[in-house]
């Protein structure tokens, strides 16, 4: 997607030279700014939508399957009814594919959390489940908070066909939950409040909640590493 031309303009507007004076002070936080986000992905974070296509949320998924001794493969499939297909197959029990629905994606700074419908089947084998719905909201969203180590699985609850999946913890381990810049916790600038299905990619309304100074900064930051 295209830069909204007001970001452009604040960006024509800022001074490059404080990015460079900056660097000595902000080297750290500088590399992790350029590791999780380039041009496209944080101008539309700021703009409010960013959308994730499913070749990008399937290439986290398939760097995550070697550390399964249960699953082969795994990718999801974004539909244009808003739902959410996602095909594993398994040494178990081979092929499970299941569709749902992504009722609530929310980071806010004090709860990170996803939670997933699944519909017109029953969920049975909760352990390879738990496995493979673990890998789900931050290969969805990797665009957003760059690459989280998981761990093994994240914390969930299952009611029936629903799966809440909490990520808050894995994110505040994360380089971006670790990491300042001019005063503000990246990962706690970040706002997302909803994730919706389209066909071909996962589309999240999204908001940066730093002052205009702070976002020229950052765009100047990423728009330096290109």
């Amino acid at each position: 997607m295209e830069m909204p031309a007001a970001v452009i303009q604040a960006v024509d507007a800022f001074d490059f030279s404080s990015l460079s004076s900056a660097v000595q002070d902000y080297g750290p936080a500088i590399a992790v700014v350029k590791n999780t986000w380039h041009k496209e992905s944080l101008s539309e974070i700021i703009s409010g939508h960013i959308a994730v296509p499913d070749e990008v949320i399937n290439s986290a998924l398939a760097s995550q399957v070697g550390s399964s001794p249960q699953v082969k493969s795994l990718q999801i499939q974004s539909l244009a009814d808003g739902r959410l297909r996602l095909e594993a197959e398994t040494k178990k029990t081979g092929r499970i594919e299941l569709v749902g629905t992504v009722d609530a994606f929310v980071h806010d700074g004090s709860q990170s959390y996803m939670t997933y419908t699944v519909k017109e089947r029953e969920l049975l084998d909760h352990g390879l489940m738990s496995w493979v719905f673990s890998r789900l909201p931050l290969a969805m969203a990797q665009n957003i908070f760059g690459k989280v180590d998981l761990g093994e699985t994240l914390p969930m609850k299952i009611h029936h066909n629903t799966v809440t999946l909490d990520f808050q913890a894995a994110l505040a381990q994360s380089e971006l939950g670790q990491t300042s810049f001019m005063g503000y916790n990246l990962l706690d600038v970040i706002v997302v409040k909803e994730a919706h299905p389209h066909e071909g990619y996962v589309e999240f309304k999204t908001d940066l909640n730093v002052p205009e100074p702070v976002k020229k900064m950052l765009l100047n930051v990423v728009l330096a590493a290109e």
